[in-house]
């Protein structure tokens, strides 16, 4: 119904990794503004990003919202990056490791992670993200209030384990709830209407 989604929207693996610290807690389109504010700037690298001044980062990626946070957060990450090589030098660690060490950096949790693991490092890790739990819940599927954890490994075990497919699920989810499957839902037209718990009784 919706297409291929061409997921991640970013021109480099390094851009991922930005978007999805920046992407935590607002709408994807103040992340392309700040985004943008950091290409203009020059800045959107490693080596950008931490010689700038955490002030100045934050007030280049103020909209993306909680900026002094994420600036932080970005440092964090970046620091967690040189000292690991760079994105090339984590990326001959397995999945399993290499999810461990991400969410060791101050300010990556378990969706931040698995974006980075699955669209900067291609790994076939699902995202579990407030879409997917509105979904999956309104379906029936789900109690809504599960462990991140558990919804995660109960997803990868229901799927062929293959990131193409994961990438395309999840950014398909989140396309679909952001038209359709909305807090307050859009049922007309929906293609996936059918057997959706909320539909049955609105």
């Amino acid at each position: 119904a919706h297409g291929p989604r061409h997921w991640w929207p970013a021109e480099s693996r390094f851009e991922v990794l930005v978007g999805a610290v920046l992407t935590q807690n607002t709408a994807w389109s103040n992340v392309e503004k700040a985004i943008g504010n950091l290409k203009q700037a020059g800045l959107l690298s490693l080596d950008g990003l931490l010689g700038e001044a955490p002030d100045e980062l934050a007030a280049l990626i103020r909209p993306a919202g909680y900026f002094n946070v994420k600036a932080a957060r970005l440092g964090n990450l970046c620091r967690f990056l040189r000292r690991h090589g760079d994105i090339d030098g984590l990326a001959g660690l397995d999945t399993a490791l290499l999810r461990q060490r991400l969410l060791g950096v101050n300010g990556v949790g378990p969706e931040t992670a698995d974006d980075i693991l699955l669209y900067a490092f291609e790994r076939p890790v699902f995202v579990i993200d407030a879409y997917t739990r509105r979904i999956l819940s309104r379906y029936g599927l789900i109690a809504g209030d599960e462990p991140y954890e558990s919804l995660r490994l109960g997803i990868q075990e229901a799927l062929p384990e293959d990131v193409a497919l994961f990438n395309e699920y999840h950014a398909l989810i989140v396309h679909h709830s952001k038209h359709f499957c909305k807090v307050k839902a859009l049922c007309p037209g929906c293609p996936l209407g059918r057997g959706c718990k909320r539909r049955m009784v609105s």
